[in-house]
């Protein structure tokens, strides 16, 4: 069955997820440690302000679910970029707390309505079942953005200072406006025959199974999140921490990025022979090893690499998922609502990942990190096997 969802349009939305992850998720990794040079701040009050966005994302995630389910990501995710635009003008004129963190609020809003979440539910708003292949599309453009991103911020900065930089980050992001008005305004219809893209399964047909089905979604995203934020803060200062220079750990850093296309071009090229609950069993099982293996890094520096790579590898599986799972374990009629009320946790519990992270690391070094983070990963692993067992051999039309 050919897709609904135009390929300009799945171009168009992955260009918006780069520059977007760029501008705005990854900012305080960009440029943290230089507003905490600049404004004389500790490290809990530099990236407390993106802990408060990400607890505004979680506010801000059933409503802007349901916003999408009606009105369409093309308008929703617009406004969502004139508010990460704001937020970054508001960032760079800040020099006392309260412009500060006012200004984490508005990016912490204007994620949640730009980012791949957002992206996920226009494209299950737009093909239904069908979006599984979009939004592992998008995902790769995605992907690019530490490995983009993080040497452009570094440039920037150089040039202009960390406020400069961020003022320019305003207008990157009000660019993207002019991508998401080329989405589609259409709603998918599922047709009255039964049956689903290849490899999809019923959803749970009891009240019972969705609640399990929900919670173990949402123990998956909340761990993998946590994971991600906490990585995304500090992976520079993990790498340093095994015994890198400065210069190495950068370019290890940026080999997380090509582990997230790399796995995402081969999900794009062979993943729909798998089961969504399949990829993701995949994934969780290289997620705790890829911490192991960091752990190595202490004896053999290129196991960084090594490290680096398969984490970018298993959170970039993981994040296709995060999208396609609910696909599979729920009515894609309403995707935009339930899945935005089921990452509510999620956001909650990254919201405390680059303190926690930060604290860690500096009172009990890296390799404390990613034994922690290896422990996380099992359990991220345990929650998977139980999707794959209890609702990956389920086949037919989606309930």
């Amino acid at each position: 069955m050919p897709s609904v969802i135009p390929a300009r349009a799945v171009v168009c939305l992955g260009l918006t997820q780069l520059v977007s992850w760029g501008v705005s998720f990854y900012l305080i990794s960009n440029f943290g440690p230089a507003m905490q040079a600049e404004l004389g701040w500790g490290v809990a009050q530099i990236y407390g302000g993106f802990s408060l966005a990400i607890v505004v994302m979680a506010a801000a995630s059933p409503m802007a679910g349901r916003a999408i389910d009606r009105w369409g990501g093309e308008r929703v995710m617009s406004a969502g970029s004139v508010l990460v635009a704001l937020g970054c003008a508001l960032l760079a004129m800040a020099h006392a707390a309260l412009p500060y963190y006012a200004a984490w609020v508005v990016l912490g809003v204007g994620m949640r309505l730009t980012l791949y979440d957002a992206a996920f539910a226009t494209l299950a708003r737009i093909g239904g079942p069908q979006a599984r292949r979009a939004m592992s599309q998008i995902t790769l453009f995605g992907g690019l953005a530490s490995t983009v991103m993080w040497p452009v911020g570094q440039l920037l900065a150089q040039w202009l200072g960390w406020r400069g930089a961020v003022a320019l980050y305003a207008i990157f992001a009000l660019g993207t406006i002019p991508l998401f008005m080329t989405l589609p305004k259409s709603r998918y219809h599922a047709s009255e025959q039964a049956g689903g893209p290849a490899g999809a399964c019923r959803a749970p047909h009891s009240a019972r199974e969705t609640r399990i089905a929900g919670a173990l979604y949402a123990v998956v995203t909340m761990l993998v999140s946590f994971l991600a934020a906490g990585n995304a803060a500090h992976l520079i200062g993990i790498l340093d921490g095994l015994g890198l220079t400065a210069s190495v750990a950068v370019s290890m850093a940026a080999v997380w990025g090509v582990g997230q296309v790399s796995a995402r071009l081969g999900e794009i090229a062979f993943g729909s022979r798998l089961h969504p609950t399949a990829l993701n069993l995949v994934a969780s099982i290289i997620l705790p090893a890829s911490f192991a293996i960091g752990l190595a890094a202490l004896w053999h520096p290129a196991a960084a690499a090594v490290y680096a790579f398969l984490y970018g590898a298993s959170n970039g599986l993981l994040t296709i998922t995060r999208g396609s799972l609910p696909l599979v374990l729920f009515d894609s009629r309403s995707y935009g609502a339930v899945v935005g009320a089921l990452l509510v946790p999620s956001f909650l519990l990254t919201a405390v990942a680059p303190i926690a992270y930060a604290y860690v690391l500096q009172q009990h070094g890296a390799a404390a990190v990613l034994a922690g983070s290896a422990s996380l990963g099992v359990a991220v692993l345990g929650a998977s096997m139980v999707i794959r067992l209890r609702y990956g051999k389920e086949q037919g039309a989606l309930g």
